[in-house]
């Protein structure tokens, strides 16, 4: 694949020098734990529609001297512009509003290299200008993701239809969230559509850590160059940034109506966290690592954080232990999901047209829920409105792409996702798992913004698995990923 990645999107650096101790106006109650709360000699705590998430580095205080929150490029921004401590090391739409409002959208992350929706024929001399040209940023929280269509391919785009002007169809506009900067260790694939991690970057259980370290490193570097719009980082600048990042754990702590997370029992926050074991294909279900040492056997009970609350009293604690059950234990059948569905693996068994499983399938890893091996998946997210796709992706271009020779098929789509970094047709669509922890810090979710809340995604997998949740079942699994 000898395509030239033109802006990189990061989950590392997308970010503004902006106060990232300091939550937008409007938005009260960021603290600084001290070296008293928790296990970890610190952390800092920060409201959410939930309740409270928290954030530990594992060798003591949060440092903020780094150059994680450091301008190294030419625009205002660092890697705390789009990866706030407020946000669960991402960065909430509802904040970036804030944001806009306080500064007027002169805020670093405002910025038309990519936090615009199109980089031409738009007014951003004006309040009225920038609100209509960040308009995507502002209400779903995504930055524009620019890539080359890789030259070496089996498909071509032969129509885009981006209803804000960057309609090219050899150099491709999406639309992603950027990914928590924090709780790396757990990542099996740097990136949405894995682009850091292909190749001989490619995250095995033969080379982990150290291929993880590197893609962060390379990753930062990238994002450096394009989102800060920089001129490179030395290598102890590197260094620092995923060093800084490695040790970092987020977790919600606290729940409104629970209370701590770490009552009667219970495991949740993020000091428990820091200690869970994982390496790379810990839970794989279905043998994607060849280098996996450990033979396969998937456990469906992904977590255990609130086990004790089974038989709690308060009620709000049930629900809680309710929807982790749900989690763990609901069944349903699993069909045209590229990349499982299918597929043939690594190990030479080829996934069935229809599998029976659990929410774990897709989200292994004990305790963190993203995949425990690089899995880039076709769910239906990036599906134009209608069909498979209940949620509102009509504010996305859509693309056709069509398979060469020939084009004997043909698909739409509002992203190519993987696509664009393989060149293969099988790979439209497909995006890795992020990881779950701090769910409720970072609306919206999916790599595109799609799902305003987790109720919308709750909604999304039940209609599109048909898994016949109940409106109570709904609740407490909601109950459930906002306690994550």
């Amino acid at each position: 694949m000898t395509s030239k990645k033109r802006l990189i999107t990061s989950s590392v650096l997308c970010s503004g020098v902006l106060a990232i101790i300091m939550l937008p106006a409007g938005v009260k109650g960021l603290r600084a734990d001290g070296g008293n709360n928790g296990a970890n000699g610190g952390g800092f705590s920060a409201p959410n529609a939930s309740g409270v998430a928290r954030t530990v580095a594992g060798n003591g205080p949060i440092d903020q001297s780094g150059p994680f929150f450091q301008s190294l490029g030419t625009n205002g921004r660092s890697c705390a512009t789009c990866h706030q401590l407020s946000d669960g090391m991402s960065v909430s739409a509802e904040h970036i509003q804030a944001r806009f409002d306080a500064s007027q959208g002169l805020d670093p992350i405002f910025r038309t290299v990519d936090g615009s929706n199109c980089d031409h024929n738009i007014d951003t001399t004006t309040l009225a200008g920038r609100r209509a040209a960040y308009s995507l940023l502002r209400t779903r929280g995504v930055i524009r993701v620019s890539l080359d269509v890789p030259s070496v391919r089996d498909y071509d785009i032969v129509s885009v239809n981006n209803p804000y002007g960057c309609s090219d169809n050899s150099v491709i506009a999406a639309y992603r969230r950027p990914l928590p900067a924090t709780n790396l260790r757990f990542l099996t694939t740097v990136m949405w559509d894995g682009r850091e991690s292909t190749g001989p970057g490619a995250i095995l259980n033969g080379n982990y850590p150290q291929s993880l370290i590197s893609d962060l490193g390379q990753q930062a570097l990238d994002a450096t160059n394009g989102h800060a719009q920089g001129n490179g980082l030395t290598a102890a600048q590197r260094q620092s940034i995923v060093a800084f990042e490695m040790g970092l754990t987020t977790a919600q702590a606290e729940s409104q109506a629970a209370g701590t997370l770490a009552a009667e029992g219970a495991t949740g926050g993020p000091e428990p966290l820091v200690n869970q074991n994982f390496f790379v294909g810990i839970n794989d279900p279905v043998g994607l690592d060849p280098t996996n040492p450990v033979p396969l056997s998937f456990n469906t009970k992904i977590f255990n954080a609130f086990d004790a609350w089974e038989h709690a009293g308060n009620p709000h604690r049930q629900a809680i232990a309710r929807g982790q059950a749900i989690f763990n234990n609901r069944t349903f059948t699993i069909t045209n999901v590229a990349g499982l569905n299918g597929a043939t693996f690594s190990n030479g068994v080829t996934g069935p047209a229809t599998i029976v499983s659990t929410c774990g399938i897709c989200h292994d890893s004990p305790n963190a829920g993203d995949h425990s091996v690089g899995a880039p998946l076709n769910i239906g997210v990036a599906d134009v409105p209608g069909g498979r796709n209940v949620l509102d992706t009509s504010y996305l271009p859509v693309m056709t792409i069509c398979q060469t020779p020939g084009y004997t098929a043909c698909v739409q789509t509002t992203d190519p996702g993987r696509a664009l970094i393989s060149g293969k047709f099988a790979d439209v669509g497909k995006f890795k798992g992020p990881i779950l922890r701090g769910l409720a810090a970072r609306a919206p979710y999916f790599h595109n913004g799609s799902a305003l809340t987790l109720m919308d995604v709750v909604d999304f997998y039940n209609s599109r698995f048909t898994i016949g949740l109940t409106a109570q079942e709904k609740s407490d699994l909601v109950a459930f990923l906002s306690s994550l």
